[in-house]
């Protein structure tokens, strides 16, 4: 991979969620090649989509099982979020077929191009499924995901997986899935692998994206025998747990694993942080006070009377489900039947300042997953049909992180991305929905607020932005990197390991955006600007990642070189 560069092959694509979040890692993604068919459809949504936004370059509309390897270009890493229909929540799992149903055998499309590829397999995989996979089928615990193991160590993968809930981390949607990263034997980050327990706990990819802390009396440590058809006949039969922990690694057939508890103390977002203002939303978003109260029937507990197939009597119960929902925590899972004015248990409500009740539209589901504001918009693309293409898409900041993580183990550096996933790609088409006809407001840009407060003894950088970087402070985003001058006029009294939140000081204005530091490294601008003359100077880059801002612009004095000030948060908050 020379020049930092890693070919990416993009399986199940969807509407893009792994192409936004792999960019928004690094820009050394690029996305060679991807697949995108729906068999249930004549209408392609999720393809007339993709090609909308990233150009139909690569793209292929075609049913994998029709394709052939060999149209498939060479490629660094292969990505998925294989169908998963199978596993899905949705459905009972004891009525569940597992890897041996309709849509499970879609990996075996997965296995057939990694084994024909043959020496020219990519080094790495990344794939995506939901939290069950684990668990299935009811009727063998875990054999499903013991043969996807069995079968890429068998084509020379180290593994390592991790259920991670987006929540948990400070994304807006409770969201968990299985992510899936693996090495292939001669790869640089395989050869980093020593002990299994360490990978998984401490030095791994996943461990190094999302820390945790393992509960107590969960490890799991076993080999995987046999031949493939011999897995799935006998694997676990006969026991009523799986072995698999939620967070493991499996080399050479052999699998550490324990059940992880997540560790985040950063910003969190929430679904109420994710809306848009009352007056962008159409009419038919709104409830009417005769359907109210469907809503909250359907919403409400319930016992039902109902008969099985074999003839038995039972009673079927759900509990009541909050409503409206709430908007200081993180949205509830997004599922595909999201769209639609019909009442639903599943479809979330919120209650807009005015006192009434509303679905969400689709920009806000897109911000669930943290897709780019009207990613999805197309003039043949309906408010359904949109909504059911993020019931399926996965939430792209977990991806960016994964991609960040991954790219830092390769090239032993920090990834650089001028395209956060909250950037307005490819406008075409224009948005012309007529929620906006009558509004000056342009809805343009995802950035969404922050749950929490802010801690006014914590230690506040402002940094002088040059004018030739003003217009990217002054353009919204939740992601931002700060480049300092040459580090030898970096103030050396300035105690780095201290600072930890950052405001950008625009000339003329003065400060008001307030940016968490998630990182601060040595580096040079060369990563964005390397056309600049003195671009190779090390510098101090700062990660940022936005939090709120001031109600309107302050000016405060630079003390350092006229450049920097190093105080206490609360010195600038305006006092309450």
């Amino acid at each position: 991979m020379p020049n930092n560069h890693i070919r990416v092959v993009e399986l199940f694509a969807g509407v893009g969620g792994f192409r936004i979040g792999l960019e928004g890692a690094s820009d050394a993604y690029e996305t060679v090649w991807n697949n995108q068919w729906e068999p249930s459809t004549q209408h392609q949504d999720a393809s007339i989509v993709y090609r909308a936004r990233f150009t139909s370059k690569g793209h292929s509309n075609k049913d994998i099982n029709q394709v052939q390897t060999k149209d498939i270009p060479d490629h660094d890493l292969i990505v998925g979020g294989f169908p998963c229909q199978d596993y899905s929540v949705a459905a009972s799992l004891s009525r569940s077929g597992g890897i041996e149903g309709k849509k499970g055998v879609l990996w075996w499309q997965i296995y057939r191009i990694l084994n024909e590829k043959g020496d020219k397999r990519p080094k790495y995989i990344f794939f995506e499924n939901v939290d069950r996979l684990l668990n299935s089928p009811a009727t063998q615990r875990g054999r499903d995901f013991a043969i996807i193991l069995a079968s890429l160590a068998d084509l020379g993968y180290v593994v390592e997986w991790r259920i991670i809930n987006a929540a948990d981390y400070g994304m807006p949607q409770r969201r968990r899935r299985t992510y899936i990263v693996g090495y292939l034997k001669d790869s640089v980050v395989a050869q980093k692998v020593e002990g299994l327990e360490e990978w998984v706990k401490y030095d791994g990819v996943l461990a190094q994206a999302f820390t945790f802390k393992p509960k107590e009396n969960t490890v799991s440590e076993f080999d995987i025998k046999g031949s493939i058809p011999e897995v799935s006949a006998n694997f676990n039969k006969e026991k009523k747990g799986s072995p698999f922990g939620n967070a493991g690694v499996m080399k050479e057939r052999h699998v550490y694993s324990v059940d992880a508890e997540p560790v985040y103390d950063g910003p969190r977002q929430t679904l109420g942080s994710n809306l848009v203002d009352e007056d962008f939303v159409p009419e038919e978003f709104f409830i009417s006070d005769k359907d109210l109260t469907k809503w909250q029937r359907e919403k409400g507990a319930k016992k039902i009377n109902r008969v099985s197939k074999e003839g038995y009597e039972y009673i079927f119960s759900e509990g009541a489900m909050t409503f409206p929902d709430d908007p200081d925590k993180p949205s509830r899972t997004m599922i595909t039947g999201e769209g639609g004015s019909a009442p639903s248990r599943f479809k979330h409500v919120v209650k807009t300042p005015s006192g009434r009740f509303r679905r969400l539209i689709p920009v806000e589901l897109e911000r669930l997953n943290m897709f780019p504001d009207n990613h999805t918009y197309h003039p043949e693309v309906s408010d359904g049909r949109r909504a059911f293409l993020m019931g399926n898409a996965l939430v792209c900041g977990v991806v960016r992180e994964i991609g960040k993580s991954l790219y830092r183990f390769i090239f032993d550096e920090a990834p650089v991305s001028t395209h956060p996933i909250d950037e307005k790609r490819n406008p075409q088409p224009h948005l012309t929905i007529d929620l906006f006809d009558t509004n000056d407001k342009e809805l343009i840009i995802n950035k969404p607020k922050n749950k929490g407060e802010l801690d006014v003894t914590k230690r506040l950088l402002i940094g002088f932005v040059k004018e030739d970087n003003e217009k990217y402070f002054l353009t919204e985003g939740s992601s931002k990197l700060y480049y300092t001058g040459n580090v030898s006029r970096f103030p050396s009294t300035i105690a780095l390991n201290k600072l930890y939140y950052f405001m950008p000081y625009i000339k003329g204005k003065g400060v008001k955006d307030i940016y968490l530091i998630k990182i601060a490294r040595i580096g040079s601008k060369t990563e964005v600007h390397p056309e600049i003359e003195d671009a190779k100077a090390p510098r101090l880059v700062f990660e940022l990642e936005y939090l709120k801002s001031l109600p309107e612009y302050r000016m405060v004095t630079l003390n350092f070189q006229h450049a920097f000030t190093d105080t206490y948060l609360g010195k600038v908050l305006p006092e309450k």
